[in-house]
C-alpha cells in the first residue's frame, strides 16, 4: 500500500479512489487500520486542501464507522476548511456507506466555535448531499451565518446574489430561528461586504412573505433583551430599523420595548425609544422606564426623553404634574446643560425645585492608604504545582513570578521528585515549550517555560544549561554593580527588564542542581516588588559564608528602597561576606543615581522598503521622556538609559511590561519613563491591558516626575474601559499619599489632547469617578492646569465642554480659587455654544 500513502501525502485524490477500487470490504478495513496509525504517527503533518480530500476519501473508503471516521477527520492537524465534500460523497457512494450523514453531524458537533468556518463547508456539503436536517448547535449556526456573508469564490462561476442563496437556502427554515439565540452570532453576520447584507436580505424575504415578519421582530426583540457584545448586537440593530415596525406592531411589545429603554445599551435603548415615541404607550407603563432613563449617562439619549416627555405633557395636560414630577430626576443628572434642561422643562410644567445647599469640601476625602504585605512564600508542593496550574496561558504578575521562582528554587531542591512527578503533567496538559534557538535566549516567556520544565523532568535541565551559560556569560560583563568608576561597554540590544529577568531565570535554572536551597535573596516583602533591607541583611546574615549567586543578589539590591542607613550599613559590613559588603556599600549611597528626565514628541519610524502592513496603523505622534545616566556613571544594562525612541520603534516586552515596578519599585519615575510607549499604546493604538500596571506603579516609592505624570495622562484616555479603570485607581491611590502631582498630570492631559494624540472624551468619566470617590481638590487642580493648552488649541478638542462642567462642579464643591488662562477669553466670544455656555457656568462659579 505504499503507493496509497504516497497518494495521500500528495494530496492525489484520484489515485486513492483508484487504489479503494481494487480492495475488497475486508482489504478495506485493513487499510482503514493503516489509515489510522499512518495519520497517528505523523504528527508533524497537517493536511490541508486536497491533502485534506484525499484523507476524507480514505476515511469513508476503508473505515468501518462514522464514529471512528469523526475522530480521523476531528484531529487538530486536519484542516477540512478547503476540503472538497463531493469526492466523499462519491467515494460513500461507491462502497455503499450508510453513515455519512451520521459522520456530518459528529463533525458538525467537533466545530470550534471560535472558528466556526474551519470545516462548515464541508460538514454541510454532507448534509446537502445525504438531504437530511441540519444540526442546530451554535458552532454549525455560526457558520452557516460567516457562510451567508462570506462565499467561496469559484473561477468561471458566477456569484450568486445573496437574497437569491438564502430564498433557496435549504437550512434557513430550521436555523434562522437560532440566530438570535447564538452569542455573539452577529459577528458572523456582519462578515462580508458593507456588513449589512444579510439584514437586508432577511428584511427584503421578510416583505416577499417568504418569512414570517413578526417571528422575525420577536427573535430580534429577544436578542437585544438577552444582551451581547456591541459588535454583535449591530446587525439585529439593523435588521429592526429595516422592518421599521408600525405603531400597531410595536404596542402589543411595548413592555419589551420599555425594558429595552431602561436597561439596555445605549443604542439598543435608542432604537426603543424611537420605536415607542411612534406608538400609543400608557403614561404609567412609561412612567418607571422614564425615570430610569433620565439618569443614564448617555446625553442624547436623555435628552430625546426629555422632549418626549414635554411633548407628551403638552398633548395630554391631565398628565402634567406626574410628568412634571418624572423630569424633575433629570434635574439632578452629572451633565449640567441636561441638568438645566430637565429643571427647566419640570419648572414650565409646574414643578417646584426643593431648596438645596451646598457643603464646601475644600480638600480631598480619601481613606490613607493601606500598604499590603507581600504574600507568604510556597512551601508545599501541591500548592506550588496548583499555583503554575492557574497562571498557565495567562499574564503573569511580578507577585505570581517571584513567589513561583522562590517556590521553586525552595523545593526543586528539598523535593525534587516529588515536584516532578506533580508538575509534568500539568506541563504536558498546557503544551508548555522551550526552544534552544538564538532567538529565544533572551525570550522571557521562553526562559520562565524552561526553569519549569527543568524542574520537572531532569533530562530537559540537562537540555537547558549551554543555553543558560550563554545567557550568563553575556550578562557577566553587564552586571550592575559598580555604577560608577566602571569602563563602558557595549549597549545593550535588549530592555534591561528582559536581561536581568532571562539571567535570573538562567542563574535560578543552574540553582537546581543544588541540594537544600533556602530560597531567593530577592524575594519582595510588598507586593509592589520591595524589599526591606532589614529582611535582606537577615537572609544574607543566615546564608553565613555560603555562595550568594550574583543576578539574585543585583535584584535584592535593586528593590531596596531610596536612602541611606548607616546603621544597617554598619550590620552589613561586619558579617565580613562580599555580598556584605555590597549591600553595606549600597546602603551608604552607593546605589542607583538621581536621574534627569526630558520631555519629547517623536514621529513614526521609517516605512520599510518592503510593504509595511503596520505602518499607517502607528499614530502620527507620540509624546516620550527620556532620561540618561549622569556623566561618569555608568550603565550597562541600559536600566538609567530610556531613549526618545521614533513611533514602532520601541523596546516592546512580549507583554512582561508589567514586570517594570518590581524591577525597581523604589525608582518610579524611572520605571514609569520605561513603561510610557506601552501605556500609551492603550490610548492611541487601542491595546488592552497594557496600562494595568499603573496601580502597582502608583503603590511604588520615588518621585514620579513627568514620566508618571505622562503615564496617567495617557492611561485616562485608554480605549478600553478596564485600561481607563486602572489609571483611575492609580490616580487615587497617589491623591490619598498625597504623591498625586495633579496639575503635572493635567498640564500632560491637556497638551496631548491638544496635540491630537488623544481622544479627550474618554476623561470625563474616570475623572468624575474620581470625585465621587472623595478626590474633588485633585480633580479640580487637574482640569485647570489641563484647561488652558484644550482651550488655546486652533480647533477645540470634542469634550471639553464636558471637563469645563465638571471643573465648575469641583470649583464649587472645594471652594479653592485657581485661575484658569484662556477662560476669558472664551466667554467674550459671547453666544449659545456648549464650550461658551459651560466656560460662563466656571467663570460664574470662580467669580462667586
Amino acid at each position: 500500500m505504499t503507493d496509497f500513502f504516497e497518494a495521500l501525502i500528495r494530496g492525489d485524490v484520484a489515485a486513492v479512489e483508484s487504489v479503494l477500487r481494487t480492495l475488497d470490504e475486508p482489504g478495506r478495513r485493513a487499510l482503514g487500520d493503516e489509515l489510522i496509525a499512518h495519520v497517528r504517527r505523523r504528527r508533524d503533518n497537517w493536511w490541508w486542501g486536497k491533502e485534506a480530500t484525499a484523507l476524507a476519501v480514505a476515511a469513508v473508503g476503508t473505515l468501518s464507522t462514522a464514529t471512528k471516521a469523526a475522530t480521523l477527520l476531528g484531529r487538530r492537524s486536519v484542516a477540512l476548511r478547503d476540503a472538497d465534500p463531493e469526492p466523499v460523497v462519491s467515494a460513500a457512494r461507491q462502497r455503499g456507506v450508510t453513515w455519512l450523514a451520521a459522520l456530518a453531524y459528529q463533525l458538525a458537533e467537533r466545530l470550534r466555535r471560535r472558528e466556526p468556518w474551519e470545516g462548515w463547508h464541508f460538514t454541510a456539503g454532507l448534509l446537502l448531499a445525504e438531504k437530511v436536517t441540519p444540526p442546530t448547535g451554535d458552532a454549525f449556526v455560526a457558520g452557516w451565518a460567516c457562510a451567508l456573508g462570506w462565499r467561496r469564490p469559484h473561477p468561471g462561476q458566477q456569484q450568486t446574489p445573496l437574497l437569491d442563496r438564502l430564498r433557496a437556502d435549504p437550512f434557513l427554515d430550521v436555523l434562522l430561528p437560532r440566530l438570535f439565540d447564538v452569542d455573539g452570532v452577529g459577528a458572523e453576520l456582519s462578515i462580508g461586504g458593507d456588513g449589512q447584507a444579510v439584514p437586508r436580505a432577511l428584511a427584503a424575504l421578510a416583505s416577499e412573505g417568504r418569512l414570517d415578519r413578526a417571528a422575525l421582530l420577536d427573535g430580534v426583540l429577544g436578542r437585544l433583551l438577552r444582551g451581547d457584545r456591541p459588535g454583535a448586537l449591530r446587525p439585529f440593530l439593523t435588521l429592526h430599523d429595516l422592518l421599521a415596525p408600525s405603531a400597531d406592531e410595536v404596542a402589543p411589545r411595548a413592555s419589551t420595548y420599555l425594558r429595552l429603554l431602561a436597561d439596555a445599551p445605549g443604542p439598543v435603548a435608542a432604537t426603543a425609544q424611537r420605536a415607542l415615541r411612534g406608538a400609543p404607550v400608557e403614561l404609567e407603563a412609561l412612567s418607571d422606564a422614564a425615570r430610569t432613563v433620565l439618569t443614564r449617562p448617555e446625553k442624547a439619549l436623555v435628552r430625546a426623553q426629555l422632549s418626549w416627555l414635554d411633548r407628551l405633557a403638552r398633548l395630554h395636560p391631565g398628565w402634567t404634574a406626574e410628568i412634571a414630577d418624572i423630569l424633575s430626576v433629570g434635574a439632578v443628572h452629572p451633565a449640567a446643560d441636561v441638568r438645566d434642561r430637565a429643571a427647566a422643562l419640570a419648572r414650565r410644567h409646574g414643578h417646584q425645585p426643593v431648596a438645596t445647599v451646598t457643603i464646601v469640601v475644600p480638600g480631598d476625602e480619601l481613606p490613607p492608604p493601606q500598604p499590603a504585605p507581600a504574600l507568604l512564600p510556597i512551601t508545599e508542593v501541591d500548592e506550588l504545582v496548583e499555583e503554575v496550574s492557574g497562571l498557565l496561558g495567562r499574564r503573569w504578575t511580578a507577585p505570581a513570578v517571584e513567589r513561583v521562582l522562590d517556590g521553586l528554587v525552595r523545593l526543586g531542591t528539598t523535593e525534587r521528585d516529588r515536584l516532578a512527578t506533580a508538575l509534568l503533567p500539568v506541563l504536558r496538559r498546557a503544551q508548555v515549550g522551550a526552544y534552544d534557538h538564538m532567538w529565544s535566549m533572551f525570550n522571557l516567556s521562553v526562559q520562565l517555560n524552561g526553569v519549569l520544565l527543568a524542574a520537572a523532568a531532569s533530562p530537559e535541565a540537562a537540555t537547558r544549561r549551554d543555553q543558560w551559560s550563554g545567557i550568563l556569560s553575556q550578562s557577566l560583563t553587564r552586571t550592575l554593580r559598580p555604577f560608577r568608576d566602571r569602563p563602558a561597554v557595549e549597549p545593550a540590544r535588549h530592555s534591561a527588564l528582559t536581561l536581568v529577568y532571562c539571567a535570573r531565570l538562567a542563574e535560578i535554572g543552574q540553582r537546581l542542581d543544588g541540594r537544600d536551597d533556602t530560597g531567593l535573596l530577592a524575594v519582595p516583602t510588598h507586593t509592589t516588588g520591595a524589599l526591606d533591607p532589614a529582611v535582606l541583611y537577615e537572609r544574607l546574615a543566615a546564608l553565613g559564608d555560603r555562595p550568594v549567586w550574583q543576578w539574585d543578589l543585583t535584584q535584592a539590591l535593586l528593590r531596596l528602597p531610596v536612602g541611606v542607613d548607616e546603621a544597617l550599613a554598619t550590620r552589613a559590613a561586619t558579617l565580613g561576606t562580599r555580598a556584605g559588603d555590597e549591600l553595606a556599600r549600597w546602603l551608604r549611597g552607593d546605589a542607583l543615581p538621581a536621574l534627569f528626565y526630558e520631555v519629547h514628541t517623536v514621529g513614526r519610524r521609517k516605512r520599510a522598503r518592503t510593504y509595511d502592513y503596520g505602518y499607517d496603523r502607528l499614530p502620527v505622534r507620540r509624546t516620550v521622556v527620556a532620561s540618561a545616566p549622569p556623566e561618569g556613571v555608568a550603565d550597562p544594562l541600559g536600566l538609567l538609559t530610556v531613549p526618545a525612541l521614533p513611533v514602532g520603534q520601541d523596546r516592546g516586552h512580549d507583554g512582561w511590561g508589567g514586570l517594570w515596578p518590581a524591577l525597581l519599585p523604589g525608582h518610579r519615575g524611572l520605571a514609569a519613563a520605561h513603561l510610557v510607549p506601552e501605556v500609551a499604546s492603550a490610548a492611541q493604538e487601542d491595546a488592552q491591558d497594557t496600562a494595568r500596571v499603573l496601580p502597582v506603579l502608583a503603590e511604588c516609592a520615588g518621585l514620579g516626575g513627568p514620566a508618571l505624570d505622562l503615564a496617567l495622562a495617557y492611561g485616562l484616555c485608554a480605549r478600553h474601559e478596564a485600561d481607563r479603570v486602572a489609571a483611575l485607581d492609580a490616580l487615587l491611590i497617589l491623591a490619598a499619599a498625597g504623591e498625586l502631582d495633579a496639575p503635572g498630570v493635567g498640564g500632560q492631559l491637556g497638551a496631548l489632547a491638544a496635540d491630537s494624540q488623544v481622544t479627550l472624551m474618554r476623561v470625563a468619566t474616570p475623572l468624575r469617578d474620581a470625585v465621587a470617590a472623595g478626590a474633588r481638590l485633585s480633580v479640580w487642580r487637574l482640569l485647570a492646569a489641563a484647561l488652558p493648552p484644550l482651550l488655546a488649541a486652533p480647533t477645540t478638542p470634542r469634550g471639553t465642554p464636558d471637563l469645563l462642567t465638571l471643573a465648575a462642579e469641583t470649583a464649587g464643591a472645594t471652594g479653592v480659587h485657581i485661575e484658569v488662562p484662556g477662560l476669558a477669553d472664551v466667554v467674550a466670544r459671547g453666544g449659545t455654544s456648549r464650550l461658551v455656555t459651560e466656560a460662563r457656568r466656571l467663570t460664574t462659579v470662580l467669580a462667586g
